[in-house]
């Protein structure tokens, strides 16, 4: 059996790094930071992470009560690029991170039909073109210089007319002096309970002339079976339960394909920001505490009233970022 490099059943109480992983304060920023997937994934993997931007309020309360951020900005990225006033720290970095907004992207969305228009991305925000958003964290890798960024996003980023956005994105960077790679991984691969493919540019400055980063991930799978726990946080509609005793391990409850019943013996789907999953055996949603385990969030994160499964599926699940951050540290910055 492979032994995971980070767990996906652990506190915010344990402290950072992850066990075995010694802390190298290199320094991070993030942007489009949500809840604070990603900033937990680099702290686990032993950097410092200094803060980020967020231009959700109540998301933004939720991150400054977990991660109490050295510097943070509740704002549109597009407010933040023009700031004049930044620290000196954030034109220092080692590491840039962002996850531009991906519903345009996505294959499960309206896709081309969506491209170029204004929309309000959830209660509370602006509205925007979020598809600019990929070139928009494109100017502020450009403004504050990072030795490394990384760009998240869908796997359809990289599919069918949207390839124009992904080329568009490594030549604007290769333009600005940076080498570009483009990996897409599968989290089901590095130590997390769920499929979740994601497309990850990732880049450094080209004076450092560093080798072709290698992100080759083979970690055992982690089934269903392994993360399922006593709770019910959740009460289902009858229409719910009546459709759940109709379908079986892997089907569809209702008619919306993205709201399975789990299989005991495989890897769970996506977590989804707006959509349950269901238990295989019990008539019920996944429990609280099985859905931050599948999105590899801490068990006492503290989400302040917000409904934890849109957090993490909102998320790039933190395993996810500390292997891809640890291997960035092992073969570029150490």
């Amino acid at each position: 059996m492979n032994k995971h490099k980070f767990k996906y059943k652990w506190n915010l109480a344990d402290g950072y790094p992850a066990k075995e992983i010694e802390k190298n304060n290199l320094k991070v920023f993030g942007t489009f930071i949500c809840g604070g997937g990603s900033s937990m994934g680099y702290k686990l993997a032993g950097f410092n992470h200094l803060g980020g931007v967020e231009i959700d309020p109540k998301l933004a309360e939720v991150y400054k009560e977990n991660h109490n951020p050295r510097f943070f900005y509740n704002m549109d990225i597009r407010k933040f690029n023009e700031l004049e006033d930044l620290p000196n720290e954030l034109y220092n970095l080692d590491i840039l991170d962002g996850s531009p907004p991906c519903s345009s992207f996505s294959m499960a969305g309206n896709r081309e039909k969506d491209w170029g228009k204004n929309k309000q991305f959830r209660e509370g925000q602006a509205n925007q073109v979020l598809d600019d958003l990929v070139f928009v964290y494109c100017d502020t890798i450009i403004k504050l210089q990072p030795k490394v960024f990384i760009l998240e996003n869908v796997k359809g980023i990289i599919q069918g007319n949207a390839k124009v956005y992904a080329k568009n994105i490594v030549k604007k960077m290769t333009d600005n002096g940076y080498k570009v790679q483009v990996f897409l991984l599968n989290a089901a691969s590095m130590g997390v309970p769920q499929k979740r493919e994601r497309v990850f540019f990732i880049g450094h400055k080209k004076e450092f002339d560093l080798p072709k980063l290698k992100l080759s991930f083979n970690e055992d799978a982690i089934n269903f079976s392994q993360v399922t726990c006593d709770g019910n946080d959740e009460k289902m509609s009858d229409n719910e339960t009546k459709n759940w005793h109709i379908a079986k391990p892997g089907q569809a409850v209702g008619k919306f394909q993205t709201y399975k019943k789990l299989e005991m013996n495989k890897v769970s789907n996506t977590i989804v920001a707006s959509n349950p999953h269901y238990h295989p055996s019990e008539a019920r949603r996944l429990n609280y505490a099985e859905e931050k385990m599948i999105g590899t969030y801490p068990l006492d994160y503290n989400f302040k009233g917000a409904q934890p499964r849109y957090l993490i599926g909102m998320s790039v699940p933190p395993v996810m970022v500390a292997q891809i951050a640890h291997e960035i540290y092992l073969q570029w910055l150490k």
